[in-house]
């Protein structure tokens, strides 16, 4: 492991920020995580992960222990890579927990739900949250919006992107610490704005073609971290006599959206729509599409109401355990249910002056 830093195949930039920071062989990078290297010599967590997981390739076949071509990732590897990723928070805190931090990214998340409950006010939600920069705890990346319904509502995002700059705004004013004053400098309503990319698709050829022209459009939008579909249902219930033909085209486009998420590290988070299912004895509300969709996504949420309450019910997920959690939808979007007055409000000075005040519980689907 004493092999020199200079002689892996780095980037020069890169190779100058470790000697820099007083990394000179591999043996000084063997302990340390991607995260900690990130801040270490500030470098982002991708850039980091690609070092050691370099380093390590160089030195597995320096010393022959592990043939290369015998060899795709490691369990640790796979930890790390997870680790990095990171996760969108929601704003509301109990449905973050539950999640594991937020929804997830290089995973398919669907929100399940009844109309009215709340699932496109959570999609312009993530597309705000994925943008939050990387000192509050986001992401800093950028936001695709397919919708297929044409209920993505401009002034709703500008409600949600005010709220959220204004929250943003006041850590920055209360911490003082200068690269959130800095990152204040940018992070605006307006460059939210600019950064999410909306696609309207009719129906369910459009969406299929967006859907298969999306990963040349992510390789020029290298930032973008989140791809919401709102909604995969609609399209797919309408005009479809040959049901064996929509399960084919389902699956293969479930097939594209897992490699996406896999291959250019987003998450991709799309609605649903609940139908109803006649049983022997009795009828329930189940998500729309039939059981072999189901399989498509990683993480299933399912928005419901409960004496006048709405809840998000975490019914599937690979790491976490099913949970049952109330939330709200207020004018400043996605909240915790029973939650104080929270901090970042906007004054009345700052709310748009063209619009009536929205009631605390409205929302679009």
């Amino acid at each position: 492991m004493q092999r020199d830093i200079g002689s892996f195949p780095l980037p020069s930039s890169l190779k100058v920020k470790l000697v820099g920071a007083g990394f000179q062989t591999a043996e000084d990078l063997q302990a340390i995580k991607p995260t900690e290297l990130s801040k270490e010599i500030e470098i982002s967590k991708e850039e980091a992960l690609e070092i050691l997981q370099v380093v390590r390739r160089e030195n597995f076949s320096d010393s022959g222990s592990m043939p290369q071509c015998a060899r795709k990732y490691t369990a640790l590897e796979l930890l790390e890579q997870e680790q990095t990723h990171g996760s969108i928070i929601t704003f509301c805190s109990l449905l973050d927990d539950a999640l594991g931090g937020g929804v997830p990214v290089c995973k398919i998340t669907e929100i399940c739900g009844a109309p009215g409950i709340g699932k496109t006010q959570l999609c312009i939600q993530l597309a705000v949250d994925a943008q939050i920069p990387e000192c509050f705890g986001g992401l800093d990346g950028e936001a695709v919006f397919i919708d297929t319904e044409g209920s993505f509502i401009v002034d709703r995002v500008v409600d949600i992107a005010s709220a959220s700059v204004h929250h943003c705004q006041l850590i920055a004013d209360t911490h003082q610490e200068e690269d959130q004053l800095k990152a204040m400098e940018t992070f605006s309503v307006d460059s939210i704005l600019s950064h999410i990319y909306y696609f309207r698709c009719h129906d369910y050829t459009e969406l299929l073609a967006q859907t298969y022209l999306l990963p040349a459009f992510l390789l020029e939008h290298p930032k973008v971290r989140v791809v919401l579909i709102d909604s995969i249902a609609f399209p797919f219930r309408h005009d479809f006599e040959d049901f064996s033909l929509r399960t084919r085209l389902l699956n293969r486009l479930a097939q594209q959206l897992i490699s996406m998420a896999d291959k250019q590290r987003v998450g991709v988070a799309l609605t649903n729509q609940m139908t109803t299912r006649i049983g022997q004895s009795h009828s329930m509300l189940v998500p729309a599409l039939g059981e072999s969709w189901g399989h498509a996504a990683t993480v299933r949420l399912i928005l419901h109401w409960q004496d006048k309450q709405r809840f998000a019910t975490l019914y599937k997920s690979p790491s976490q355990k099913e949970s049952t959690v109330p939330y709200q939808i207020t004018s400043y979007g996605f909240r915790d249910a029973h939650s104080p007055a929270p901090s970042m409000t906007l004054s009345e000075g700052e709310t748009n002056a063209r619009k009536r005040p929205r009631m605390e519980e409205e929302g679009n689907d």
